[in-house]
């Protein structure tokens, strides 16, 4: 099919009258929610610095490795036949648009809509303006895009967190699913207590910072967190359930990670993707964190059906059934 017929079937199943220009149509680009307006605005100037990068590929392979796992499917080939059988595919929050590139190219008949609050959405269109089936949208995903029972499946992947009233975004989201549709969805995990209390104070005053001080401070962390696992040290660590602190033999580095504060570090990521990620963490204003239990009470509170859930100490996800 060309990509008018595409879009002539795409226009059906939206909410609202969209202009495409060739891929690409803006909706939206500023919320009422201050704390939303800061949060596109971090990811805006985070892919607008990291689009280029030389580290982007490795990047892209590691985040469709981790898809796959998070979500159980066995191989690229088992997600390929998955989404075949889905005609309105929707990546929620698409970032700078290599998800919504691999939906596409995975399948070809399908047709996939990627949309994100922020600039990044135009990045996006950009990249990939020679995938007849693959659409960019600017604008809001907890507000009404697609009708409802459109959509055959919904990926909201490290996104939902993001926004202004997750709860909210995840019913729209979960509107909008067709009959027998599925829903894949990350939660980011509550960590442990001092770590909670510092990611919360530290973000607060983030809010204050510039972006050449964010950047500035997230290459520190990379550094620091670089040191500590360049010393090549594992302790031995006591259960602490009262600050939820998990015992056990663990590297140094890790476990201040986990535990008191966010110095990611990865040598296969590299030193820019590393800095990308501890940026990620606390530039946005937006950024909620989950238990397993409230993870599931969102899910069964908008009538859906659990039909995998994965469990990280990062992160909470799963597939979902309407």
């Amino acid at each position: 099919m060309s990509r008018s017929e595409f879009k002539k079937e795409l226009m059906s199943v939206l909410n609202l009258e969209v202009s495409f220009k060739n891929n690409f149509s803006v909706l939206s680009q500023k919320s009422e929610a201050v704390s939303q307006n800061s949060t596109n605005e971090a990811f805006s100037k985070k892919w607008c610095d990291y689009k280029d990068s030389v580290e982007k590929e490795n990047l892209i392979i590691m985040q469709k490795k981790w898809y796959l796992e998070c979500y159980d499917f066995k191989s690229e080939e088992d997600f390929a036949a998955f989404l075949q059988t889905k005609k309105i595919i929707y990546d929620a929050g698409c970032g700078i648009g290599f998800k919504a590139a691999w939906f596409a190219q995975l399948a070809p008949q399908s047709i996939v809509v990627g949309v994100d609050f922020s600039e990044a959405a135009q990045f996006a269109s950009e990249f990939y303006k020679d995938i007849p089936n693959l659409f960019f949208i600017r604008g809001d995903i907890a507000n009404p895009i697609f009708k409802e029972n459109s959509v055959d499946y919904v990926s909201c992947d490290q996104v939902i967190m993001h926004t202004e009233e997750p709860e909210k975004t995840f019913s729209e989201l979960s509107r909008i699913l067709k009959k027998e549709g599925e829903f894949a969805c990350y939660f980011y995990a509550k960590k442990a207590l001092v770590r909670e209390i510092v990611d919360d104070y530290f973000r607060l005053h983030c809010t204050n910072m510039s972006h050449d001080e964010l950047i500035k401070m997230s290459a520190q962390l990379t550094e620091l967190g670089k040191r500590l696992s360049d010393l090549k040290l594992s302790i031995d660590v006591p259960d602490i359930p009262a600050l939820g602190i998990k015992g056990g033999e663990i590297d140094i580095q890790r476990f201040i990670y986990w535990n008191f504060l966010k110095c990611y570090w990865n040598p296969d990521m590299g030193e820019e993707t590393s800095k990308m990620i501890n940026f990620d963490w606390y530039s946005p204003s937006n950024a909620q964190r989950y238990s397993k239990e409230e993870v599931e009470t969102i899910v069964k509170n908008n009538n859906l059906k659990i039909l995998n859930f994965h469990e990280e100490d990062a992160c909470y996800t799963g597939r979902f059934l309407k």
